[in-house]
């Protein structure tokens, strides 16, 4: 099984570009040497508005992009697809990238047998699965392409003004239930909530973009930290 070594590094919901540009920082900051990591995770949404089969989305976010394919070449990066950030694959052709439905993928750290994902996989109803099996589609973002701009351009706008940051009340009975999914892992790792909380097994990484914080693996435990 794959194994998450010490410095390992966790970035999720940067939600870039719209919610500040701590993100490319930290990307600029690998490719100068000034941070430095063996093992990067990116745990999905880091892209406010992302996704394969279309060169245009790629333009509103294209610095950040070309880092990391330079970054991929030499660096291990695992990137986990979330609800914002899709069809990957084409544009980082050099990374292991985790569609929703390749999700939870299992690590070791240590000793311990880790579950990962985005965190929009469980507990989220039907037509939210029905809906992001229709969206994830290559056959729909074709079928798209004659009106790209005008619904990206009206999408950005949208996502640029939208207020993301916020305390999930009732959040211990969501982990609750999505922890019945992970019975045979001894850690769950997990973005999307933008919650930056530990409960009992179930890690709930901070958001870039809310909390301004990263997760570090040191000494083989998750670390929530600034850089």
């Amino acid at each position: 099984m794959r194994k998450i070594i010490d410095g390992a590094l966790f970035i999720a919901d940067s939600h870039y570009p719209h919610h500040g540009d701590a993100f490319l920082k930290i990307l600029q900051k690998l490719e100068s040497g000034e941070i430095q990591t063996k093992q990067l995770f990116l745990m999905g949404d880091n892209f406010d508005l992302l996704f394969g089969h279309n060169d245009y989305i790629q333009t509103f976010s294209e610095e950040a992009i070309v880092l990391l394919q330079t970054l991929s070449q030499t660096l291990e990066i695992h990137y986990f697809e979330g609800n914002h950030d899709f069809c990957l694959k084409d544009i980082f052709t050099n990374m292991n990238v985790y569609a929703r439905d390749m999700q939870p993928v299992s690590f070791m750290l240590g000793e311990k047998r880790v579950a990962m994902s985005h965190g929009d996989k469980y507990e989220t109803g039907v037509g939210y699965d029905i809906y992001c099996k229709l969206l994830r589609n290559k056959t729909t973002l074709t079928l798209l392409k004659p009106f790209e701009k005008s619904i990206i351009n009206h999408r950005m706008q949208k996502l640029s003004q939208k207020k993301i940051c916020h305390t999930f009340h009732g959040f211990e009975k969501r982990v609750e239930a999505i922890l019945t999914h992970y019975a045979d892992a001894d850690l769950v790792i997990e973005g999307h909530f933008h919650q930056s909380r530990k409960l009992g097994k179930y890690i709930s990484l901070p958001s870039q973009a809310c909390q301004d914080l990263v997760a570090v693996v040191e000494e083989s435990e998750i670390v929530f930290k600034s850089l």
